[in-house]
């Protein structure tokens, strides 16, 4: 798993990046929690989200947001860090022209930025939401949700409350062309704790289905 520098809009980038064997193998992006309160890209479910992909056959990044370790720059609320993620995809992009599938993966502040992502990119064709925050971020962005996708989180979170969640999966399943799965995890809060081996399952589940042409709608999305 090569230690990677890249350039983003604030300065250079620090990421693990990890190449697939297939020269046209779909790509995934991994973003991690907000950078303020100890979110970084090597958080235990953004490593593991990583490894996930990369089992199954994925050109996989994951990367610090500008501020983070060795990734210059500082925090901006979102609108850098959605930049750096934008910057992340060219990078990888640039790499793998053969690639024409992406998918997105983003945890709290990270799914917050992912969704963001997706609705720039047409092809970010699935995405995993882990723990968003709509009591805390503003997700009127998704009008229409382009992809389908997971929303997964815990009936014990406290940081996002369930019913906030739930408001946010209700509205996105009002769409059409897409479809939204969601998970909700008994006796789990917004870290996960010893719950995390069941989320990673969840997540593995989620993504094996959507490989073998489940749980999505059946149009496909292509590069502009």
């Amino acid at each position: 798993m090569p230690e990677v520098i890249f350039n983003g809009p604030a300065g250079r980038l620090e990421g693990r990046y990890q190449a697939a064997k297939e020269k046209n193998a779909p790509i995934a992006i991994v973003l991690h929690p907000h950078p303020r309160f100890g979110g970084t890209m090597n958080n235990q479910i953004v490593y593991k989200l990583f490894y996930m992909f990369v089992e199954r056959g994925f050109t996989t990044l994951r990367f610090n947001f500008r501020g983070i370790g060795r990734s210059q720059g500082e925090f901006d609320h979102g609108a850098g860090e959605l930049s750096d993620a934008a910057a992340a995809l060219d990078w990888i992009q640039a790499l793998h022209p053969d690639s024409k599938h992406c998918w997105v993966a983003g945890y709290s502040f990270g799914s917050w930025i992912g969704m963001q992502l997706l609705m720039r990119r047409p092809e970010i064709e699935g995405f995993m939401s882990i723990s968003p925050q709509p009591n805390s971020y503003d997700f009127s962005f998704l009008a229409p949700c382009p992809s389908s996708g997971l929303i997964i989180h815990g009936d014990k979170d406290k940081v996002a409350p369930p019913k906030d969640v739930q408001g946010l999966v209700d509205k996105l399943k009002t769409q059409k062309g897409i479809m939204i799965t969601q998970k909700t995890m008994a006796g789990a809060n917004h870290f996960y704790g010893e719950h995390t081996d069941e989320l990673l399952a969840e997540c593995a589940e989620y993504l094996d289905r959507r490989l073998a042409g489940e749980l999505s709608d059946a149009r496909p999305k292509r590069l502009k």
